[in-house]
């Protein structure tokens, strides 16, 4: 055995031990109010497209056997890619191998990662295709089809499991299949605009889920947001006791959009959109944008300030992954000590850069110059990007695990990146910036007032 294979067999070796381990801590799983329904879904047979139906209709081939199954996907998915990407390199850089399998143990990250939700397979199903490709990639050899096939299986599972996951995917696989700019943007382009016109036909007729208005959720908060903000306006659709009851009850928060949801805090006020079709409320949207963009765009900056975690309080509710499972009556149960003191102790750690998504964006930029897009640090770069620029548009909530795969992707492109290319060009404006961002943010943490610490306090 030469010596490469002798230190792949260790990496394989220790890829296998911390999925069985991880296993072993986390089984069954937990689980939160989304995977709950999902799961009564699987159960039922009868799905609609709020949560992911692909999700429920894999999880129903287990039957009535828990959330565990789901969890070995999810945890299989994570450490497959991970323990891929660290066997392509071991044998010329040893230590950015370690490395790479040490960004599956941070505990906030692996924490979500031992929650069953859309976000983590998601994200598990993307960690688990970039493996594939960098097993041959990485060793400088074509992948062959069987590999493009597995990684084209598992990136469709992505697409379908998240609904804007093509904006991380899109780029991701246009930047790996060509070193060019013009076919990347074009197949950029193309892959996002079928995958936007083909997800809806798929959930509801392949996959059979009716439609539960979840479509009207993004529109309604923005145009809600405008109403709330901008001075009467009546060509904005809403009437005067609408907008009225949106400004008393604040139903509009930059955090999230359940106020409008509610029907305890706003649903009952804005019930007539429950039956009208998205196109509708798209149909108002759009003009009442062109006529308040400022408006709309402070809408948007507060949200996305928000979601990034970059000017807000100390322990900004949901960074850290749930310390508990949701209570339920189907069987889905709670996973051990051991795996509650993980996730207290990844709870620790929501208040550290690592868990900001802005400090992250800055590291992806700086990265994305520095390798030009190229190799598998560049396409890792630039898919972390594309899916946390659609929230700048895209995005009606602040929890991390929605920026789980970009920022897990940061980390492993900054692994992988070959030195600097342009040495102090890149590098020194990345530390000015990251340093700024930092302070700033420490600065609000110590400074503004702690926010409630429920979901329901959130709400009023």
């Amino acid at each position: 055995m030469t010596r490469a294979h002798s230190h792949r067999l260790r990496i394989v070796v220790a890829t296998l031990v911390l999925f069985g381990l991880s296993l072993a801590v986390f089984a069954p799983g937990f689980v939160q109010y989304d995977s709950v329904g999902q799961y009564a879904q699987a159960l039922t047979g009868h799905y609609d497209d709020w949560h992911p139906p692909i999700m429920a209709r894999l999880w129903s081939v287990f039957g009535h056997r828990g959330a565990w199954p789901m969890l070995a996907l999810q945890l299989g998915g994570w450490w497959l890619g991970l323990g891929g990407i660290a066997a392509a390199i071991v044998d010329r850089r040893p230590r950015a191998a370690l490395l790479i399998l040490a960004i599956g143990l941070v505990p906030p990250w692996l924490g979500w990662q031992a929650t069953v939700v859309k976000d983590a397979q998601m994200a598990a199903a993307m960690v688990a295709a970039t493996g594939l490709i960098a097993w041959w990639r990485l060793r400088g050899r074509a992948v062959p089809r069987g590999g493009w096939a597995g990684a084209a299986l598992l990136l469709v599972y992505a697409a379908l499991v998240r609904v804007n996951a093509v904006f991380a995917i899109a780029p991701l696989v246009a930047l790996l299949v060509t070193p060019r700019w013009p076919p990347r943007i074009g197949i950029t382009v193309a892959l996002t605009l079928v995958t936007l016109g083909a997800a809806p036909t798929i959930n509801h007729r392949l996959l059979a889920a009716s439609p539960s208005g979840v479509a009207r959720s993004q529109a309604l908060y923005d145009l809600s947001a405008i109403a709330s903000r901008a001075p009467e306006d009546p060509t904005l659709g809403l009437t005067a006791a609408e907008v009225a009851t949106i400004r008393a009850k604040h139903c509009v928060k930059p955090f999230f959009w359940d106020p409008l949801g509610e029907p305890s805090r706003c649903g009952e006020a804005l019930h007539r959109f429950e039956v009208m079709p998205p196109g509708n409320i798209y149909a108002m949207l759009v003009p009442a944008i062109l006529h308040h963009p400022l408006v709309y765009a402070a809408h948007r900056q507060a949200h996305v300030n928000s979601s990034w975690r970059f000017w807000v309080p100390a322990h900004w509710l949901n960074a850290s992954p749930p310390q508990g499972s949701e209570p339920n009556t189907l069987g889905l149960g709670q996973p051990g000590r051991v795996a509650l003191a993980w996730q207290r102790m990844a709870g620790d750690w929501g208040d550290w850069p690592i868990m900001w998504p802005i400090a992250w964006i800055i590291v992806a930029l700086a990265g994305a110059a520095a390798t030009r897009g190229q190799g598998m640090a560049g396409a890792l770069f630039v898919s972390a990007l594309g899916l946390e620029a659609s929230f700048l548009v895209i995005s009606v909530a602040s929890d991390f695990r929605y920026h789980l795969w970009p920022v897990v992707a940061c980390a492993l492109g900054t692994v992988l990146m070959p030195p600097w290319r342009g040495g102090r060009r890149i590098g020194w404006p990345m530390a000015v910036a990251l340093s700024i961002v930092i302070a700033l943010g420490a600065t609000a943490r110590l400074t503004l007032p702690l926010p409630p610490q429920s979901y329901h306090a959130m709400l009023e």
